[in-house]
């Protein structure tokens, strides 16, 4: 027992998260806003000829006037990236690690396994986000809990060029946002923050402390950008990922849904991890209580510093928001856990 103190000096650790103020204060802007239409698990968004679309699963859909979604293209996996040229060309990846533009395969190094994000610069330039050379884009949840940082950014200047390395060892980037001068911003996940790199591999650091994971990025008309937190950080997870012993036992014996871990939608079955005490409490699910699964979009001002935030609550359901675009004065919001599209009008888009 004289032990315990000296042992808790080396082992003992506080467990913090940045907390939710600032222009990070919740409120319910996500769960209040206007339903564009129901579309199974809507993940990655762009602008095609003046007219959003949307993926689901394998599929590319174009949203009609009528506010309905129109099947456009269907692939032989799920879509992870989506990105539009400025000469309208259409560039896709798919959970194989495919690269596809304009339905043509491009070659690519065998260490890009996940693509996570594309992404077109003013000058033509395709930028690509490679999530980890471990594990494909539908792992993502054992990159993180082996705690991975295996991802890279690559860059094709020219259709006649190969894509070549930018910057490797990153934990996880996925999402990108193209700058005037060469620059990129980029979001780290696992590190919860966002980056900068120049044409000549310089990265600094915009964002540090993210309280959550940040996904894609999507530019705006003043400059600034549109940033989608794809999940929440919460105490437990965070304890989680400092115990080995413990994480490892927990993704060998239990099924990836249940594990102690970000989700993009949580409350769906009575298996799953965080619910009772402090979760819910008589039947009331608190909207301040820790959670597995949140929705969050973040305005970035002309110098990628926070602005407001719009909110979907841990008693919310447009959770799991991973991607967001600006488009005809409003903001288009995809709900992966959700399974919708919603939209904000961008004089509305201010939070609380």
């Amino acid at each position: 027992m004289i032990f315990d103190p000296i042992l808790d000096f080396f082992r003992g650790k506080a467990v913090t998260i940045p907390p939710m103020d600032g222009a990070f204060r919740p409120n319910t802007e996500l769960d209040d806003a206007a339903l564009l239409c129901d579309l199974a698990e809507a993940d990655n968004l762009a602008i095609l000829n003046g007219d959003i679309i949307a993926t689901s699963g394998n599929a590319i859909y174009v949203i009609n006037p009528d506010k309905t979604p129109e099947l456009l293209k269907n692939f032989e996996a799920p879509i992870t990236a989506l990105a539009v040229s400025p000469e309208g060309q259409l560039a896709v990846a798919l959970e194989t690690g495919q690269l596809l533009i304009e339905g043509e395969p491009i070659h690519l190094l065998e260490e890009i396994r996940a693509i996570t994000a594309l992404a077109y610069s003013y000058n033509g330039a395709l930028w690509l986000a490679n999530g980890s050379s471990e594990h494909t884009c539908s792992d993502w949840a054992a990159d993180l809990m082996n705690k991975r940082a295996t991802g890279s950014l690559w860059v094709r200047h020219q259709p006649s060029e190969a894509f070549h390395k930018m910057a490797d060892n990153l934990a996880y980037p996925s999402g990108l946002c193209p700058l005037s001068g060469g620059r990129v911003v980029f979001s780290e996940s696992w590190r919860h923050r966002l980056m900068q790199i120049d044409a000549d591999k310089n990265i600094s650091l915009l964002i540090d402390h993210i309280p959550g994971y940040p996904a894609r990025l999507s530019p705006t008309a003043d400059g600034g950008a549109i940033l989608s937190v794809f999940a929440p950080r919460n105490r437990l997870i965070e304890f989680v990922l400092q115990e080995t012993h413990y994480r490892y036992d927990m993704m060998a014996t239990v099924p990836r849904e249940y594990w102690i871990a970000p989700a993009l939608s949580s409350g769906r079955s009575f298996l799953e991890p965080l619910q009772c005490g402090s979760i819910r409490t008589m039947g009331v699910h608190k909207a301040w209580s820790p959670a597995r699964s949140y929705g969050l979009v973040v305005r970035l001002g002309a110098n990628m510093n926070p602005l407001t935030s719009m909110h979907s609550r841990a008693n919310g359901t447009r959770h799991g928001v991973c991607s967001a675009i600006e488009h005809e004065g409003r903001l288009i919001i995809a709900s992966k856990g959700g399974d919708c599209l919603i939209e904000i009008a961008d004089t509305n888009a201010k939070g609380h």
